[in-house]
């Protein structure tokens, strides 16, 4: 205290600098899956700040505490804007901040720009459930949307599955071109661009449903998912069938809390309408990472897990980022008191 309270801001740039592999990401939103599963976490419900601008956007604010990182815990804030017009002005739809705090004091420890967190830790949650209730011989992945979490989705599901398909598509050409040609570049497995939905989805082993849709409407169709399939649909407005969990062996979510929370979600008229519920979904994913439940058992398990996107997650990977900025002397100090 003599010297005041010192805190470390990483910035984008630094980030990019320490090289972070998209396993470590995994890995460490896994334990913090596992964590959530013993509880050994706290977090309260996402908030939703939604200033007059004429819908273009809002902001969610996310609150986070695990027992198992650093000395006592670590506890985090996050703070993201959702614009999905940004592409018109060459920004991510997504761009967020995260802060850091001890628990015992609440001194704060850091500041990061959470841009490629928030996209990351989606991509490591999607890779987690793949882990656990999708098939390993999975082949074809069909990959519906271009958003800033979809290359984390992809290239992370590509490390852990022997693929030899990838399938993308997008409503705007220009933006599934580009993404595919993203992809080719940094990986082996051939991608195939896909006009429709229904093109990318059919006979696919591994379906992802990222979409940005204004009003619902049904990309994922019930027919499409084939026995042995692992359905993974987050888009923020449902873009699936209202039937679609009647074909499903396991229903899968990160949080039931968070599940039934808030206006958004892929599945949210499966929770309104009462076709989700304790009695219909089969477990949280901690359950399962923590081994309190089995995930796949049988290749023809038709299993779905909605995931709507916990604080925990970012609060892991922004501790992952402090300690190696740490390690690395990498980012700014400043003067907080």
């Amino acid at each position: 205290m003599a010297d005041g309270i010192w805190l470390r801001f990483v910035s984008g740039p630094d980030v990019d600098e320490l090289g972070l592999t998209r396993l470590e990401i995994v890995d460490a939103v896994e334990d913090a899956v596992r964590e959530h599963g013993e509880g050994r976490t706290s977090f309260e419900p996402r908030v939703h700040l939604t200033p007059d601008n004429g819908g273009i956007g809002h902001f969610n604010v996310l609150r986070g505490h695990l027992d198992g990182l650093g000395e006592h815990g670590i506890s985090g804030v996050k703070v993201v804007g959702d614009f999905v017009p940004n592409y018109q002005k060459g920004l991510p739809s997504e761009l967020a901040m995260a802060t850091l705090f001890d628990p015992t004091t609440g001194v704060p420890l850091a500041v990061l720009d959470a841009t490629m967190i928030t996209a990351a830790r989606t991509g490591a949650m999607t890779t987690v459930g793949a882990r656990y209730l999708a098939r390993r011989d999975s082949k074809i992945l069909a990959h519906v949307g271009a958003r800033g979490t979809a290359w984390w989705n992809v290239t992370m599901l590509d490390d852990l599955l022997d693929l030899d398909e990838i399938r993308v598509t997008s409503r705007r050409p220009e933006s599934r071109e580009k993404f595919a040609a993203e992809l080719s570049a940094e990986l082996s497995t051939p991608v195939r661009v896909c006009a429709t939905a229904e093109e990318a989805f059919d006979g696919a082993d591994v379906l992802v449903e990222a979409t940005r849709l204004m009003e619902p409407e049904p990309l994922l169709r019930t027919a499409a998912v084939k026995p042995g399939a692992f359905a993974v649909p987050y888009g923020t407005v449902s873009a699936v069938e209202l039937d679609l969990l009647d074909v499903m062996d396991k229903v899968v979510v990160d949080d039931w809390r968070e599940a039934q929370s808030g206006r958004f979600g892929s599945l949210r008229r499966h929770v309104d309408t009462g076709r989700l519920s304790p009695e219909t979904l089969y477990a949280e994913i901690g359950e399962i990472v923590a081994g309190r439940k089995p995930g796949r058992e049988n290749d023809a398990e038709r299993n779905l897990f909605w995931h709507r996107g916990l604080s925990l997650l970012d609060v892991a990977i922004a501790h992952l980022i402090l300690r190696r900025a740490e390690a690395a002397d990498i980012g700014t100090m400043l003067r907080f008191h």
